[in-house]
């Protein structure tokens, strides 16, 4: 399963640690996330991380793409809601992408912990039908 990762600037250490507490889940997937989110978490716990561009909009226009050509199957996506990016057009692109063409995504702790949990348990193996 390809599972993408991106974190607000204030989320990366929240998203480090949820990918610390998971990584014996994350390391039997295939993982793609932003430069710094990508260089973060994999100096933990030794996940290998596919790393888009550099710079955060060719970065989300890169996973909106993935998403669009159902390369990514599950995101998650930790968003800061009182960050003034938040309302960026990327990010309203990439969370489009995702319900147009069923890519459950988690956007915030508890939605990310239920999402990898679901992944664990094989609740997602229905997007193997999409591919």
């Amino acid at each position: 399963m390809n599972i993408g990762l991106i974190g607000d600037n204030s989320k990366k250490q929240l998203i480090k640690n949820l990918c610390v507490a998971y990584s014996g889940i994350l390391r039997k997937h295939d993982l793609y996330a932003t430069e710094g989110t990508g260089r973060l978490i994999e100096n933990f716990r030794n996940l290998k991380i596919q790393k888009l561009k550099t710079g955060e909009i060719n970065a989300l226009n890169d996973f909106s793409v993935m998403i669009e050509q159902n390369s990514i199957d599950a995101l998650i996506f930790l968003i800061d809601p009182d960050e003034p990016n938040t309302a960026h057009r990327s990010y309203h692109r990439i969370f489009r992408a995702c319900d147009r063409y069923n890519v459950p995504y988690a956007s915030n702790l508890g939605t990310a912990e239920l999402l990898i949990q679901g992944i664990a348990r094989g609740d997602l193996e229905w997007r193997e039908f999409y591919k």
